[in-house]
């Protein structure tokens, strides 16, 4: 194929639909938005590269990286990639509460940076369906209307997750491995990777500043239960044309050696569970998203002639999703509604649950504490945790399998057996990855500071400068060229606070105040006074709780009433604003709790006029 036909294939583009006046050219075959990657993928892409650099030699070879999320923390994952004239953005994920946040359901990244430049947003291309992904969607399309880019479980997880926002309007496009996409400035391309989750993509993307991979998360499974192994070949590649950057995750980077395959978990679960408990009822809590995970265990189910029952919502939706889109196969005569159970003997059932990181509305959390309505635990029963805890949750785990054991159940979990292995690469896979690719620049995402301090040293063992290597951080703006790689600023970043429907920050005065409840309580004071008199008719109500305990609480408010009325004495409230004696109130209130506590509790003043 000569030049010209090379061309005319990689710039052949269709007009997508106008999205919110953002104009979208998409690589097509057949009136598609991608191509199938042919066999000379090399020549073409590099043809377009050479496009690309003489376009924008001329006005600017520089390309911008913000970081909003997915640096020095597990979660929240964004990357926004920015030339003169487009943004690509990379994920758009959540992170879950800590205890420091109060009555908050999960966390999103802060995209103001993004709205103050949503005229030259693109798309946004997402790497595989885990929440930490694909979760902040919803919040984002709310106020971005481009197009989303997925593999196809990907995509079936983000339209299941935008069922509950039926009011926004939003446009999904399939990719496979191996397609190109070409958006403005940047030409993608999808290569596949192993995760814990099917439908996981890496990108390469050809811009002025030369080629990007971003690694996504990533395992080297030689061995997966989908039989579709990572195309390390297409690193290599990649690798001899030249990366100038790479950009890889690093979340087990402080785990050396390999991870073990997805495989072994289905073998382990047959030795461990099936085999020697063959008249215990099975029930095994995993991540929904593991589809992989739910296949072993669909399999071993049929193999071993068990009624398979999901429980909790996540799983049964996930579950699903994967079957509609042919991620999971099974018998759908081998499967029953939980509420059947009852219907066959204990050795005829496994049931498959949340629950496996001890979350407090999960289905096994309320089974350990006998909660749950459509059955309990005995003690013939076997629940195995195919997981194991995410930093922070170890608490919540071990409380769940000390409950377990304390009402006579056989427990099996990861320090027992191996029924887990991880979806993240281990030090000799991201060696590889690094030795594959030889990127120019390396900046470790995907982790906290010390996964990234960890990746930083193991790239310079294998020979990449000091100077090369940046470890972002939230709100970071990096610049890459062709022979450069430099910090230039900050953007507002940080979290977005979801509770209930409301969005929020840190420096909410709601959070404030939740925090204030939490360690000092709160008082109420009532006053009623005579609008003829000006005189208190009653002595001063006081409602506390929180603030002191049962047997101190009698002689503090009865002395905080006395004292209260003495000090409203010296105000005549004929003359006095109302709100201005309120606040003189608060604070008489407040310093006499002090003085008597040490605590600050919230105070509220209420004067009634009769």
């Amino acid at each position: 194929m000569n030049k010209q036909n090379n061309e005319k294939q990689i710039n052949l583009a269709e007009n997508a639909k106008s999205f919110s006046n953002n104009e979208q050219k998409f690589v097509s075959n057949q009136q598609r938005s991608f191509i199938r990657r042919p066999n000379n993928l090399n020549k073409q892409v590099a043809s377009t590269a050479n496009d690309l650099q003489t376009q924008n030699n001329k006005n600017n070879n520089k390309v911008k990286i913000t970081f909003l999320g997915g640096v020095g923390e597990i979660g929240k994952n964004m990357t926004v990639f920015e030339t003169q004239n487009e943004i690509i953005i990379l994920d758009c994920g959540l992170t879950f509460p800590d205890s420091d946040l109060p009555g908050i359901d999960v966390v999103v990244p802060d995209i103001s940076y993004l709205l103050a430049n949503r005229h030259k947003i693109k798309a946004i291309i997402i790497t595989h369906g885990h929440e930490d992904h694909i979760g902040a969607l919803p919040f984002v399309l709310d106020a971005i209307r481009v197009p989303v880019y997925g593999s196809k479980l990907t995509l079936g997880l983000i339209e299941n997750k935008m069922k509950e926002y039926q009011r926004i309007k939003y446009k999904t496009i399939e990719v496979k491995a191996k397609n190109v996409l070409k958006i403005g400035d940047f030409v993608i391309e999808f290569i596949k990777v192993n995760h814990s989750i099917s439908g996981a993509l890496a990108v390469c993307m050809t811009t002025p500043a030369g080629n990007i991979v971003h690694t996504g998360d990533f395992k080297i499974d030689y061995t997966p239960i989908d039989k579709d192994v990572i195309d390390i070949t297409r690193f290599g590649e990649l690798g001899k044309k030249g990366i100038n950057l790479l950009m890889c995750e690093s979340t087990n980077v402080c785990r050396k050696g390999y991870s073990m395959s997805e495989s072994n978990v289905g073998k382990v679960l047959e030795e461990v569970a099936f085999k020697p408990f063959t008249q215990k009822r099975l029930i095994i809590a995993t991540f929904a998203s593991n589809i992989h995970r739910l296949q072993q265990i669909m399999d071993l189910a049929e193999k071993y002639k068990r009624k398979v029952a999901f429980t909790g919502r996540s799983m049964i939706n996930v579950s699903e999703v994967a079957m509609k889109v042919g991620e999971l196969h099974y018998n759908k005569d081998n499967v029953i509604d939980i509420d059947k159970i009852g219907k066959y003997a204990d050795n005829e059932i496994l049931l498959i649950s949340t629950g496996s990181q001890g979350e407090p509305m999960s289905a096994l959390t309320r089974m350990a504490s006998d909660e749950f309505t459509k059955f309990k635990l005995t003690t013939n029963d076997c629940v195995v945790i195919s997981a194991s805890p995410i930093p922070g949750n170890e608490k919540n785990v071990y409380n769940i399998i000390n409950r377990l054991y304390k009402k006579g159940v056989e427990v099996i979990f990861d320090e027992l057996a191996d029924v887990h292995v991880s979806g993240h690469a281990c030090q000799e896979e991201i060696k590889t990855m690094h030795a594959l690719t030889k990127p120019k620049f390396l900046i470790p995402v995907h982790g906290e500071w010390r996964h990234l301090k960890v990746h930083k040293d193991l790239a310079m063992t294998m020979g990449l400068l000091e100077s090369h290597i940046i470890i972002p951080e939230i709100g970071m703006q990096v610049e890459l060229s062709p022979n450069n790689l430099k910090v230039v600023g900050t953007t507002k970043a940080g979290m977005r606070l979801v509770d209930g429907m409301g969005l929020g920050d840190t420096a909410s005065s709601v959070l404030k105040d939740r925090k204030q409840l939490s360690e000092d309580g709160f008082c109420v004071a009532i006053l009623n006074i005579s609008g003829t008199t000006a005189e208190l008719i009653t002595d001063p109500l006081i409602i506390t709780r929180g603030v002191v305990y049962n047997d101190e609480s009698d002689s503090i408010v009865n002395e905080l009433k006395s004292n209260l009325s003495v000090f409203i004495k010296n105000y005549d409230f004929k003359e006095v604003d109302h709100l201005f004696l309120k606040n003189e109130i608060r604070k008489f209130i407040s310093n006499f709790i002090f003085r008597k506590t040490k605590r600050r509790p919230i105070i509220l003043a209420m004067v009634i006029m009769s």
